[in-house]
């Protein structure tokens, strides 16, 4: 899956001005015909009043041939049916409709013009490879969408994108901070997609600030079934010099596992190499399938936009999955996309704590949020808030306001926190100053 490359500006486009419900007249309703054909209502209608239920969406792809992200949209049920069990937020309760957005462009779109047509006051907590397709319907109805993945670059550009974690980005430029004091050759084996391309510039900021290499690139379709010609040219680069172990770096999402099962067995036949990657294509459970302790991913690094699982902070979102979700597989607290959604709806609740008793629509919940709103996770992040441009605008990040990421190892065939790293000894680091530097496609 390829695409062109789009230019990137440095700063916010203007905020859309939606037309508000109340101000239908004759000329409103003409306008609105227009709008339909694109969105299905008009911008910054809101998503019910009094006594009705706030309506908000989660997508996510799911039942595809490439990454798959189930607990996301199964997560925003369950924290639905928790709310509503405590009587609501402000005594109203919380609707979540998810959408398959099937890991292309088209469904990306579907799902925002659906989100349009079905009034939401948000989209939270979701994943897209696709942000060029949804983001501009979700800006034409003036619907914020809370708490992506990070997956694309979109996402730290939109006006109406208010990111939690620093996406792909930072955990790129973490890793090849903490890669580049102890590997010799890099290889990056990244999707041959429009998302792919985003991804050697990060790492190599993070090398770069190490004062290392840049790191080879080797493309490779986010879908294929085996990887033995990518692995065996990764290795060939890894390896090439002879006095300082190579590293190998698969970012493939959920086919990072199908890469390393090509991989091991063709490692055999090169020197030693180390792994490393990203929360997101590898968590605890594709370690303990790739055999745990004695697997390839033994001693690596993996960085990671949050705490460990077996973090005491995560225990109040354990809690609203074993009551509201107890035996949904699709639910696996370790999973970052279901972390990331947990975090997205705290964030959707102090918003909706914020207007209280009054109107709950699109433009009032943008508004809370553009209006300084502070929001506590509870020690999972830094305290988020989402000014107009943030500190990393000059490289065409303006939404990208939390750059933490925490490096964890692999030890014993278990993913713990790392107690030296790129961040002192708790692990973590702010990688603000990193991709400051970052040369962004």
């Amino acid at each position: 899956m390829t695409g062109r490359r789009r230019t990137r500006t440095t700063s916010l486009p203007a905020l859309p001005r939606p037309v508000r419900a109340t101000a239908l007249a004759a000329g409103a309703v003409a306008l609105c015909a227009s709008l339909t054909a694109a969105c299905g209502v008009i911008p910054g209608a809101t998503g019910g009043s009094g006594d009705d239920p706030i309506k908000v969406m989660t997508w996510a792809p799911q039942d595809t041939d490439a990454t798959n992200k189930p607990g996301m949209p199964a997560m925003a049920r369950a924290y639905a049916r928790w709310i509503n069990s405590q009587g609501g937020i402000n005594g109203r309760k919380l609707e979540v409709l998810t959408c398959n957005d099937h890991n292309d462009s088209v469904g990306a779109a579907k799902c925002a013009r659906r989100a349009a047509a079905e009034n939401v006051v948000a989209v939270v907590g979701s994943y897209s490879q696709f942000g060029d397709s949804y983001l501009a319907p979700l800006e034409g109805a003036g619907i914020p969408y809370i708490g992506g993945y990070g997956v694309t670059n979109d996402e730290f550009t939109g006006a109406m994108s208010y990111p939690v974690n620093g996406g792909q980005p930072a955990l790129l430029a973490g890793l090849g901070k903490a890669l580049a004091a102890s590997c010799g050759n890099i290889s990056l084996v990244r999707p041959d997609s429009i998302a792919g391309d985003e991804l050697p510039a990060m790492l190599d900021s993070g090398l770069k600030a190490g004062r290392h290499a840049d790191a080879g690139d080797q493309l490779a379709a986010e879908d294929a079934t085996e990887y033995g010609g990518q692995a065996e040219q990764a290795l060939r680069y890894a390896t090439k010099d002879v006095t300082r172990k190579g590293c190998v770096v698969p970012a493939l999402g959920d086919r990072t596992d199908t890469f390393m099962d090509s991989f091991r067995r063709t490692r055999e036949s090169y020197p030693a190499v180390r792994t490393a990657t990203v929360l997101g294509s590898v968590d605890q459970t594709v370690i303990n399938a790739t055999g745990g302790a004695g697997g390839p991913y033994e001693g690596a690094y993996i960085t990671g936009w949050y705490p460990v699982a077996s973090d005491s902070r995560w225990d109040p979102m354990k809690k609203v999955i074993n009551e509201e979700a107890f035996g949904d597989n699709r639910i696996d607290p370790a999973d970052a996309g279901v972390q990331t959604t947990w975090i997205a709806y705290t964030v959707l609740r102090a918003v909706l704590e914020k207007i209280g008793d009054g109107e709950v629509s699109s433009d009032t919940v943008r508004r809370t949020l553009n209006d300084g709103l502070r929001v506590s996770t509870g020690g999972l992040t830094p305290t988020l808030h989402w000014p107009y441009e943030g500190k990393l605008s000059a490289v065409g990040f303006p939404r990208l306001v939390n750059a933490d990421v925490t490096l964890q190892v692999v030890e014993g065939g278990k993913l713990v926190a790392a107690r030296k790293g790129i961040g002192g000894t708790n692990g973590i680091a702010d990688m603000t100053s990193t991709l400051e530097n970052a040369d962004v496609p």
